[in-house]
């Protein structure tokens, strides 16, 4: 007798082509009708219906329903690490997209993954948390440390808060296009949503790519490289600085 769970239901869903187009459209967190994901894929609107659906019964999206339409979103964290896995995979044994848009090197660079920073900028910040021991193991799970506690409060990051919440906390999330980590969880959604409240980065619409101005992209990096520097720190500007400035950096000519 066969015991434990049934992934070939899973992966049966997964496997077909539109269906996988709609999920990959839903990565971006943003919540879509079935005749926005019915153009993504390139089939009727009946037939992506029927492909929600049963992507429904699965539980692997969710629907809101407002007014006359329906927008179904990813179910939760666990389905887009799930997906950015599979994609990890599908780049590693090559099976790309022959014609690769022109955004696919802004995508490496850093995109969205559910709700926090991907890429090559997501992993750089993973990596510069975790070398610095700004989060560490407890009974409860990775929480942060005292130092990485006022390490993000100086960024404007309430650590703590989103340690309680009901939430992963934080959690590494393979990167399909880096093959390291970078950081997910409520930390991870509460970095992100910090760098576009400061204006240093943006989310393109109709897209998964994190788009960083000149002067946040800097800062940013600034930020990761001194992070061990927890003296003499001001607060980061507020959104609407043209060029929000990092905590610790200094100003150049």
């Amino acid at each position: 007798m066969k015991d434990g769970p049934h992934i070939a239901r899973v992966a049966a869903l997964l496997g077909e082509p539109a269906r996988a187009d709609a999920l990959a459209a839903l990565m971006a967190d943003r919540a879509l009708t079935a005749t926005e994901l019915a153009a993504i894929a390139g089939v009727t609107k009946q037939t992506m219906s029927a492909h929600l659906a049963r992507l429904l019964d699965a539980r692997l999206i969710a629907v809101q329903s407002q007014g006359r339409h329906r927008y179904f979103r990813l179910a939760d964290e666990d389905v887009a690490d799930l997906l950015e896995s599979l994609m990890g995979v599908a780049f590693r044994t090559g099976a790309v997209r022959l014609l690769p848009g022109p955004r696919e090197p802004a995508l490496r660079k850093a995109r969205v993954c559910y709700d926090h920073l991907a890429g090559e900028l997501g992993v750089l910040a993973y990596e510069a948390i975790v070398r610095q021991h700004f989060i560490a193991m407890t009974p409860q799970g990775l929480r942060p440390s005292a130092a990485g506690a006022a390490w993000f409060e100086r960024l404007g990051v309430d650590a703590h808060a989103a340690s309680r919440g009901r939430r992963i906390f934080c959690r590494p999330c393979l990167d399909w296009s880096e093959r390291r980590h970078h950081l997910g969880g409520a930390l991870g959604a509460a970095l992100l949503g910090r760098l576009y409240e400061m204006g240093w980065a943006r989310r393109l619409r109709d897209s998964r790519v994190v788009q960083f101005s000149a002067a946040g992209e800097r800062e940013f990096r600034r930020l990761l490289d001194s992070a061990t520097d927890q003296a003499s720190a001001a607060p980061p500007a507020r959104r609407g600085a043209r060029a929000a400035k990092a905590p610790g950096a200094q100003r150049t000519g």
